[in-house]
């Protein structure tokens, strides 16, 4: 199994090394979904679009490999 390189930028950062993996984004997604629906519930509605934003963000690259290089 490859390593992540994490969040870094350059040659040696993100991506070098095949990115994050699909149970990360799964539980990235689930993490999100769980923290919008709380702050849906609780009525803070500007910090409930921010994480759903995270969540949408984290199924297009879970579902339709958003970030993924063609080469």
């Amino acid at each position: 199994m490859a390593r992540w390189a994490g969040w870094g930028a350059g040659p040696s950062g993100a991506g070098s090394v095949g990115g994050p993996t699909r149970t990360f984004l799964v539980l990235a997604l689930l993490g999100c979904a769980v923290v919008t629906l709380v702050l849906v519930h609780e009525g803070r509605l500007p910090g409930a679009g921010v994480a759903l934003v995270a969540t949408v963000y984290f199924a297009f690259r879970l579902f339709f490999g958003l970030g993924k290089s063609e080469g």
